[in-house]
């Protein structure tokens, strides 16, 4: 089964979806629990995919290309997982900042923590606090991910956290925010918890916040 197991992770990593689907049931069919499955294939291989393109020996296009194979093999895994009781790490809200349309790295942000083992609620773009709040309030998350691309939106962004404090929400999440105009100081300075500059570093970060 070790071979199998290693062709699944070369599969994802080269976003061979067909074959990761495949692999991943032969490895079911063969008695492999699911959860080594999952950890011991999947995770490790959009672990390695984070690490290079942080490394800058991979892009966006391969990445997005693995991360689509990775979701392929979860659909089929998934019911073995629901079966053996087996739960998620941690539950993270995603979206873009109301005004901001744009989504490629809070995709990418959405499809790393995934293939961290975390499960993942997108909110997609032009999300209002209020749509923040109404998610975390339904969803009951560990973390609350923000993404901009604008600077003319990304001033929105403090009032989310004002949002989840009016509610009572704020201590109960873990705020991280990301995109091209925000930095670290800036993070800071409007009380998040978390800022990365890349998508596998978010991923890593979320995984440290859940601890």
């Amino acid at each position: 089964m070790e071979e199998l197991l290693n062709r699944l992770i070369t599969a994802i990593e080269f976003g061979k979806r067909k074959d990761a689907t495949a692999l991943t049931q032969e490895l079911l069919d063969a008695g492999m629990p699911p959860k080594d499955i999952l950890e011991k294939g999947m995770i490790c291989a959009m672990s390695s995919v984070g690490a290079k393109f942080k490394a800058d020996e991979i892009f966006v296009p391969e990445v997005l290309i693995a991360a689509r194979a990775m979701k392929a093999s979860m659909a089929v895994l998934k019911p073995t997982l629901v079966e053996a009781g087996i739960k998620p790490k941690g539950t993270i809200i995603i979206g873009t900042i109301a005004g901001d349309l744009h989504d490629i790295g809070k995709n990418l942000v959405a499809m790393m923590c995934e293939g961290c083992g975390l499960s993942v609620i997108d909110l997609g773009v032009d999300v209002t606090p209020e749509r923040f709040v109404d998610a975390v309030q339904e969803n009951k998350p560990r973390i609350v991910a923000i993404s901009a691309l604008l600077t003319t939106t990304m001033v929105n962004i403090p009032s989310v956290l004002e949002a989840l404090g009016t509610a009572g929400l704020r201590d109960h999440v873990k705020v991280m925010v990301g995109g091209a105009p925000v930095t670290q100081e800036w993070a800071t300075s409007i009380g998040a918890d978390g800022y990365t500059e890349d998508a596998a570093s978010a991923a890593e970060m979320a995984q440290a916040l859940i601890g």
